[in-house]
């Protein structure tokens, strides 16, 4: 495992070569698994503007021995020796291209152009590592890029844009540092004041925790808690420790699964713990320390019924147990160890209060017998300590310096400070923060836990669960997902967001990068008839994207013979001009109508003659469109989501039975242009004027491709089209 860190404000003509280099040996290997880690400084702790840290081994810092050792680590980089040499040659001269003025690097861009002249790469015949480097050195390098758009150069302006289109995980590397730069640059001016909350003896430096419990998925509420812990533990104290400690003392509702599963959502979401740790290894101490609460009076163990010390807690009534000596207590805990009949009618409760005020300090129970084998130690244990008594010991334990948490505990604040005080362990600074709602949404584990046991959504990765996987299967960018939980910062102001603004992010990040592809619902499509069209079909390539040509092409058809949205073609009059996009304008000659049986007239055939000296800025309706030639028309099918209960916030005495939707799933078989073949799972599209999509399964012959609509608030989707013909049946 290594990590390439960048320095995001240093010059790229010294990063970019670096993490290309890297990024290619991740793309060439799927075991190379090298992490990029984008730093919002100028320059890093050694002075230089990239490091190569492996594991085990030394720190490799600037730009040429870092790509010297990303070749010697991966050696499928490496060219055959007889051209290694000339790749070696090539690398350094990267900095040389570093200069940040036209008139230093222009020489040794024109030597380059010189040495293209009858060449497609810099050495040999296959993309190399010399390749990579030097066109990272101009990409990044403002004036030299600058440079070649003045068309002198023709040579090294072919060879450099043929890298861009014919690499696309190049220009997505480097948008994606970009990206990663703009998001810390933009957390760091939102955050304004409501980051500066002043923690408490930070200048020995600060350690924070991230305590997940294995009890299911990560979702939206955690990562705000996981990215404020590392945040604070990484940026705003550069130097400090985040640890991920899995709080598992609940063996009843532990995987592994879930903790598997959280391991890989906190390194989706760039999350990277200095150290991974287990309530579970702190077993042995939390008995001893229970132990000793129990021979110092203050603990004791109850036998009484749930309910009862439920209401007794609530009316401020002692327990019967309260005085009883220490000798007795201790026989219930060795009862409570074996997991005995007897002992598992017991509980061993803190001594704190019998009527404080504030009813979390009213002797809370701090262990249980449980002998439920446990997912890691087996049935060594027949008791489990509370996360009440737990997190404060082993915090620190652990030498957590900083505990941040989420505002619903500020009751139990004083808790684990008597708990600190009681147990003789250094005391932990807490900041609470709120937890993130949103409207419409569930984040309760206990209850979403119900639903997929209940079938209610397909599982813990249902595009409308709130988790971490969820989302992301909705379309969610990693980076969006970051920016907006960082926006939030550590307020403390309960509020409940509208998903609407969270989606909006993620539009910023695939817009820019999404590929145009077209989809014409099936349902009552229409036949068209394209005058003046060629009589042969025909294909042309164009731009996956308007305004990136680094995505690269698709081939589009044309032929005589189209379709349209039934919709659209309901929307034209005759002899009007209308513009097909990406082929120009038509004008509409003929509109064929028929009646179906519920008397709604649809279109069934329209006439064109094709006008492509028109002008598109004139008319007011442009549709998209398939030929029905010279491609295999895909069959996708478009599924779009509703929320999974109807009321914006539910109240602590609601029924969430109450407010179930009844009708989350909509789904409109279509069909697409012939490059939607080749598209992957996991791949996001813009389907033009009908939405973002990502694919959820790819096409395969005999089977459609599953594509699901990312919300971003604005196109009527398909919830809200299904919407209405929910009241249009229901006569409302």
């Amino acid at each position: 495992m290594a990590t390439l860190t960048i320095a995001s404000k240093a010059n790229q003509a010294e990063t970019l070569p670096a993490l290309l280099i890297a990024t290619y040996a991740n793309e060439t290997d799927p075991n190379a698994n090298i992490n990029i880690d984008i730093q919002d400084v100028e320059k890093l702790g050694s002075g230089a503007s990239v490091e190569l840290k492996r594991a085990p081994g030394p720190t490799t810092s600037h730009t040429h021995p870092v790509i010297t050792a990303l070749l010697e680590d991966h050696k499928q980089l490496q060219l055959h020796s007889s051209l290694q040499g000339h790749v070696d040659e090539w690398i350094l001269r990267v900095d040389k291209l570093a200069p940040p003025t036209y008139k230093n690097v222009e020489p040794q861009m024109a030597e380059l152009d010189s040495h293209l002249l009858m060449r497609s790469l810099i050495v040999g015949y296959d993309l190399s590592v010399a390749d990579l480097a030097i066109f990272g050195a101009i990409r990044g390098n403002r004036p030299a890029a600058g440079g070649l758009k003045k068309g002198g150069m023709i040579n090294l302006t072919r060879w450099y844009n043929y890298v861009a289109e014919s690499y696309p995980w190049v220009s997505t590397a480097i948008q994606s540092l970009n990206a990663t730069a703009q998001e810390k640059k933009m957390a760091a001016s939102k955050k304004g004041g409501s980051y500066e909350i002043e923690l408490k003896d930070t200048e020995k430096g600060v350690v924070t925790r991230f305590p997940p419990e294995p009890s299911g998925y990560l979702h939206i509420g955690h990562a705000k808690a996981a990215l404020l812990n590392d945040y604070f533990a990484h940026e705003a104290y550069p130097g400090g420790k985040l640890i991920c400690r899995f709080d598992d003392t609940n063996p009843t509702k532990e995987k592994a699964e879930f903790q598997d599963a959280i391991v890989e959502d906190l390194a989706l979401m760039g999350i990277k713990p200095d150290l991974t740790t287990y309530s579970s290894d702190y077993f042995q101490d939390m008995c001893s320390a229970c132990e000793k609460m129990i021979k110092e009076g203050k603990a004791y163990a109850d036998d009484t019924e749930q309910e009862t010390m439920r209401q007794e807690r609530m009316d401020g009534i002692a327990s019967k147990r309260r005085g009883a000596t220490a000798d007795a207590n201790f026989a219930a805990f060795e009862e409570m160890k074996k997991g005995s009949e007897e002992g598992v009618k017991w509980c061993i409760r803190a001594k704190m209060s019998v009527d404080n005020p504030n009813k979390a300090m009213r002797d809370p129970v701090i262990y249980r017998c449980n002998p439920t084998p446990h997912h890691r130690t087996g049935t060594t244990w027949k008791v489990y300590p509370t996360y009440d008594f737990c997190v404060p010991l082993v915090d620190a334990l652990e030498g957590v310096t900083h505990a941040l948490r989420t505002i619903e505990y500020r009751d139990r604040n004083p808790q684990y400070d008597w708990m600190q005080e009681a147990l003789g362990v250094r005391k932990v600074q807490i900041w609470d923060f709120a937890r993130m709602n949103f409207i419409r949404t569930l984040l309760s584990k206990r209850k979403l836990t119900k639903f997929v046991e209940q079938g209610v959504v397909w599982g813990w990765d249902d595009p409308r669960f709130p988790t971490i996987r969820g989302i992301r299967r909705r379309g969610m960018t990693i980076g969006a997902l970051r920016e907006f939980i960082l926006r939030q910062g550590p307020s403390r102001n309960v509020v409940n967001l509208d998903w609407t603004q969270f989606w909006t992010t993620n539009k910023k990040y695939i817009d820019p990068v999404a590929p145009r592809h077209t989809a014409i619902v099936k349902k009552d499509m229409v036949k068209c008839k394209v005058n003046g069209a060629r009589v042969a079909a025909y294909t042309e390539d164009k731009p996956k994207h308007p305004k990136n040509p680094a995505i690269g092409t698709r081939k589009v058809a044309f032929s005589q013979e189209i379709v349209l949205d039934q919709e659209d073609a309901q929307s034209f009059a005759q002899d009007e001009e209308i513009t097909l996009m990406g082929w120009g304008n038509a004008i509409v000659r003929k509109i064929s109508h028929s009646l179906n049986p519920l008397h709604l007239k649809n279109v069934t055939e329209i006439e064109f003659d094709l006008n492509l000296q028109g002008d598109f800025k004139t008319t007011s309706r442009k549709v998209t469109w398939l030929a029905t030639e010279g491609q295999e028309l895909i069959p996708v099918e478009l599924v779009d989501f509703d929320f999974l209960i109807t009321k914006d916030k539910l109240e602590e005495e609601d029924d969430v039975k109450d407010f179930m939707n009844p009708h989350t799933e909509f789904r409109v078989e279509a069909v697409a242009d012939g490059s939607v073949a080749e598209l992957k799972e996991d791949d996001i599209i813009q389907f033009e004027r009908k939405g973002f999509y990502r694919v959820d399964k790819a096409f395969k012959h005999g089977q459609p491709a599953i594509c699901f609509l990312i919300p971003t608030g604005k196109e009527e989707s398909l919830v809200t089209v299904g919407r209405r013909k929910d009241k249009e049946k229901s006569g409302k």
